[in-house]
């Protein structure tokens, strides 16, 4: 029982860190249909942003919000200046944004070199929670408190308020909300901000977890995808569920099958859409 009580939490805390990199970009692909393979280095670029600002100032918290607004600003620039002009183009969108990932992650090289880091947690997230004879990581736990705001911000946004509206209004309709009055661009910037944006977080975050290192990027993409995908392209809930899933069957099948590790997570997936195949949360 213990052993599946710790793989089943393990499998949660990475699905909480894969939530934070596929939320934004559920709602990047759901709202304005692109192909952002740059994903994976906001990720990586932020943890590596965060892990400058620690060792600048030692603060945690700040890495994260600097991490996170820097990226913001980069993927905004990225936007502006060459996706917006792309819209509806799959193929220019991929060769573009892979070649910015290209670009990136010979950037994340040339200035921080090589060697993988580790970002210094505050001692505060050290240690472990005892539960009998059973102990949970506490940074392992922040991660799924972090992950849980963000679900709960996001969905109160998204839910709640007239911004979310709007945004709920592009994702199923673009040309319909801009008919309805909408400003579908400065939403879709907003979205695309906000999508980097919380994959500096995770890239932060994941950096006092796995470290910060090169290939980082291209490594947790391909599950971002599957996030993506399987939940539902425009689903804050598909994000979630989807996430949840991939943590745990990617956490179990490297117990059970290590060699078989990728069978085991992307065989589910593709039963999934083959009886779904607009995700589980996603509209036809």
């Amino acid at each position: 029982m213990e052993f599946w009580i710790i793989q089943t939490f393990n499998g949660v805390s990475y699905g909480a860190l894969l939530f934070l990199l596929a939320g934004g970009l559920s709602l990047i692909f759901g709202m304005m249909r692109i192909v952002n393979m740059t994903h994976g280095s906001y990720y990586l670029l932020g943890g590596y942003v965060g892990l400058t600002v620690i060792w600048g100032t030692g603060s945690f918290v700040l890495a994260i919000l600097a991490g996170a607004l820097v990226i913001a600003l980069v993927g905004l620039g990225e936007y502006n200046t060459f996706l917006k002009r792309l819209g509806g183009q799959e193929l220019g969108q991929v060769l573009t944004t892979m070649g910015f990932a290209l670009i990136f992650q010979d950037l994340g090289l040339v200035i921080w070199g090589g060697e993988p880091h580790t970002i210094r947690t505050p001692a505060a997230l050290s240690g472990s929670y005892q539960l009998g004879e059973l102990y949970f990581p506490v940074y392992r736990v922040f991660i799924v408190m972090v992950a849980a705001a963000v679900a709960v911000v996001l969905w109160v946004v998204l839910e709640r308020t007239r911004v979310g509206a709007m945004i709920r209004a592009t994702v199923d309709d673009a040309e319909m909300a801009r008919g309805v009055g909408i400003n579908v661009p400065r939403i879709s910037m907003g979205v695309f901000a906000l999508g980097a944006f919380l994959a500096a977080v995770a890239g932060v975050v994941a950096g006092g977890f796995v470290g910060v290192y090169p290939g980082a990027d291209f490594e947790i993409l391909p599950y971002a995808f599957v996030v993506v995908i399987v939940g539902g392209m425009g689903s804050l809930k598909g994000a979630l569920i989807g996430s949840l899933m991939v943590g745990l069957l990617d956490n179990f099948g490297k117990a059970f099958f290590p060699e078989l590790s990728y069978f085991t997570l992307f065989a589910p997936m593709a039963a999934i859409l083959a009886i779904r195949p607009t995700g589980l949360f996603g509209r036809a």
